[in-house]
């Protein structure tokens, strides 16, 4: 039986080995092919590093009865561009930054910014940073020079809570540098933060706090 069934292995193997090394040779061409066109792409574009001492950050929330304004620090991050075209980049920004440019009052200040940063709305010592990565830049079409000329789509991440966001901003990669500036407009509750929301608390009346709120931005980068 070991005499007939080793032939029958042997020959099985010799027959098969050709439709394998086919099937090999067609599953590796394709990602070969895609490699090629992924290295080609990542030559042509180019990373710009952000400075935070050259951009900015701004944001205003606003309540029933008052609100307030002010200003929040990036941390790091990397625009990234192909041509004159924006096409990707991540930013980082420092949540432990925040100020309110409205409030004067030295005691007033600190605490509003203990609540800001407390677990009732943004955790800064659990969470640290806030993140925005940038997943599509559609050009505006007809847009004018000093308009904003395309729309940015991406993942922004607060408290470990990550939603896709979109919003249309101003950008452009020129003279060595990269730049995108706009407003955008978030509900926090998507975020977890439901502190004197009137969606979840009705009764609260004149003492609830938008769920909106937005920010302005101009971020540089080298």
């Amino acid at each position: 039986m070991k005499k007939i069934l080793m032939p029958a292995l042997l020959a099985a193997a010799l027959l098969s080995a050709p439709a394998y090394a086919q099937t090999v040779a067609s599953t590796t061409a394709k990602p070969a092919k895609e490699s090629r066109a992924a290295t080609k792409a990542a030559k042509a574009a180019t990373t710009y590093k952000l400075q935070p001492q050259l951009s900015t950050l701004g944001w205003e929330g606003k309540a029933v009865t008052h609100g307030h304004e002010g200003t929040m620090q990036f941390a790091d991050g990397v625009l990234i561009g192909n041509g004159t075209q924006l096409t990707g980049g991540v930013v980082v920004v420092d949540m432990k930054t925040m100020k309110a440019t409205d409030i004067k009052d030295a005691d007033s200040q600190a605490k509003f910014v203990g609540h800001m940063g407390g677990d009732d709305f943004f955790a800064s010592e659990k969470f640290p940073t806030a993140t925005f990565k940038i997943v599509s830049v559609t050009p505006i079409k007809g847009a004018a020079a000093d308009a904003n000329n395309a729309t940015i789509a991406g993942d922004m991440t607060i408290r470990d809570v990550t939603q896709r966001i979109s919003f249309p901003a101003k950008v452009g990669v020129k003279n060595g540098a990269a730049a995108a500036s706009g407003t955008v407009t978030i509900d926090r509750t998507k975020f977890g933060l439901k502190y004197g929301s009137k969606t979840f608390f009705d009764s609260i009346g004149d003492k609830a706090i938008n769920d909106e709120f937005t920010l302005s931005f101009n971020v540089i980068a080298k």
